[in-house]
């Protein structure tokens, strides 16, 4: 069933003081405000001279016939729905994280010049799942990522819950369909994510390995990750129980096997 999100008369704004979407402080006021922003608000936005911009989606720019990609990479257009939480998330992420953005355009156009506009690689897989539900997980401690290996999810975040409250486990939530997700107040979210690791920049790893064409190259290598079990990001995370109960803490499918994480070292 396709995901409906909250209007936004009836958003219940305590959901901006919870991760993830309290890590998006900074563009509080274009959600929690009674107006929808529009494309020149978000515009005003970009730090600096970028090459890109939000550009409202209607007849009249659909009227190029370019694919959304091809849009951007040609253009530097990124159509931009008004009114549309999925949309504004998108455009929040794009002025956060540009060099991972910039990223995945730049693969999704070279699988386009060999695919076509119409078919899908499994690459392009890969790289949608990532842009719409995807997270970034910088861990320090190997035993972490042995739990995580086997969905013992009670190990990873109940009995190292210190090392994600202290900050040696961290996850970045890139996704912005998995932001719209959490309108929703006591949503169980689960993300696809990519796992870094060490101590440097994550954020500039994942980057750097997906214009590399190393990472997103094909569906599997995301890893699924329960997120709503980081301590402090849903309501029944102090509840040891939670961990062997919710529907969002699934089993190891058999032969399912994860690839090893990116190195920021």
């Amino acid at each position: 069933m396709r995901h409906v999100a909250p209007t936004r008369d009836a958003l219940d704004r305590r959901v901006l003081a919870s991760p993830p979407l309290s890590h998006w402080s900074r563009f509080a006021g274009f959600v929690e405000g009674e107006a929808w922003p529009d494309v020149e608000s978000l515009n005003s936005l970009w730090p600096g001279p970028s090459g890109f911009r939000f550009a409202r989606q209607d007849a009249a720019l659909l009227a190029d016939g370019l694919h959304y990609e091809e849009r951007i990479a040609r253009l530097g257009a990124i159509a931009t729905r008004p009114d549309n939480w999925h949309d504004l998330f998108n455009a929040f992420v794009w002025l956060r994280h540009t060099a991972l953005k910039r990223a995945l355009n730049a693969r999704q156009m070279a699988e386009i010049g060999v695919m076509g506009p119409r078919e899908r690689s499994r690459p392009q897989c890969a790289l949608t799942h990532f842009d719409e539900a995807g997270l970034i997980v910088t861990l320090r401690d190997p035993a972490m990522l042995v739990a995580w290996d086997a969905h013992d999810w009670h190990r990873l975040f109940w009995t190292h819950r210190e090392a994600w409250s202290s900050g040696e486990a961290r996850v970045d939530v890139f996704g912005h369909a998995l932001l719209e997700h959490a309108l929703t107040p006591g949503k169980l979210l689960v993300g696809k994510a990519l796992v870094v690791m060490g101590e440097a920049d994550a954020i500039a790893c994942c980057a750097e390995a997906i214009a590399a064409g190393v990472a997103l190259r094909d569906p599997q290598e995301l890893r699924p990750l329960p997120v709503s079990g980081v301590p402090g990001w849903h309501p029944e995370a102090g509840n040891e129980a939670f961990y062997m109960s919710a529907p969002c803490f699934q089993p190891l499918r058999p032969g399912r096997v994860y690839p090893p994480p990116l190195s920021s070292r």
